[in-house]
C-alpha cells in the first residue's frame, strides 16, 4: 500500500513540476515600423524631451499590456502609444527593446515609469495645450495625440476628457493609421 501512495505522490510531484499551471497565453504583436519620423527638428519639442516622453509613452503602453495578460484590446491600446513614442525618438532604448520583445512573443518586464498613468495624462495635457498654442501643423498634430491619449490614460480628468472631444469635434477622429503603419478603420 505505500508502493502506491509514494508512486502516486511522485507522480503528482512530477507532473506539477511540468505543467506548473496555465500555459503563458500566446499573443501577436505587429511591431509599429519608423522609417521616418513624423515629425521633423521643426516640432516645439526639444531632443531630451521627446526622449523622456518616448520612454514614459513606452513604460506605460508595455504596464498596460502586462496588466491585462496581453488582451487584443490592451494590445490595439498600446500599439498607437508605442508608435507616437518610436516617432518621437525613434532610437529610443526603451521602445526599440520593447518593442522587439512583443514582436517576439515574449513579455517585457514590467517597466518603471517616472509618473503613474493619472499623473502622466495631466503632463500629456498640459504639453499638449502648450504645443498647440505654439502653432504649426507638426505641434498641433502632436497636441491633438497628446490630449486623445490623456483622455484616454485618466478616464477621471474631466480637463483631458473635455479637450479631447472638442478637438474631435471640430477636427474628427485622429488618423492613428498615419503613424502605427495599420490600415485605417472604416467610419
Amino acid at each position: 500500500m505505500n508502493g502506491i501512495w509514494q508512486a502516486a505522490t511522485i507522480f503528482s510531484l512530477g507532473m506539477a513540476v511540468v505543467c506548473p499551471g496555465e500555459p503563458p497565453k500566446s499573443f501577436t504583436w505587429d511591431p509599429p515600423k519608423v522609417v521616418e519620423s513624423a515629425f521633423s527638428r521643426d516640432l516645439g519639442m526639444m531632443d531630451s524631451e521627446r526622449e523622456e516622453y518616448a520612454s514614459n509613452l513606452t513604460g506605460l503602453a508595455v504596464n498596460q499590456i502586462i496588466a491585462a495578460k496581453a488582451t487584443p484590446e490592451s494590445i490595439a491600446d498600446a500599439r498607437p502609444m508605442f508608435a507616437l513614442a518610436l516617432h518621437l525618438s525613434p532610437r529610443n532604448k526603451r521602445v526599440l527593446v520593447a518593442n522587439f520583445q512583443l514582436s517576439k512573443g515574449v513579455f517585457p518586464e514590467v517597466s518603471k515609469t517616472d509618473y503613474s498613468p493619472q499623473v502622466f495624462a495631466r503632463l500629456l495635457l498640459t504639453r499638449g495645450q502648450l504645443l498647440e498654442k505654439q502653432g504649426g501643423d507638426e505641434n498641433r498634430r502632436l497636441a491633438r495625440m497628446f490630449i486623445h491619449l490623456a483622455a484616454g490614460m485618466d478616464p477621471k480628468n474631466e480637463d483631458a476628457i473635455y479637450a479631447s472631444e472638442i478637438q474631435r469635434l471640430d477636427h474628427g477622429e485622429i488618423d492613428w493609421s498615419a503613424i502605427t503603419n495599420s490600415p485605417a478603420k472604416a467610419p
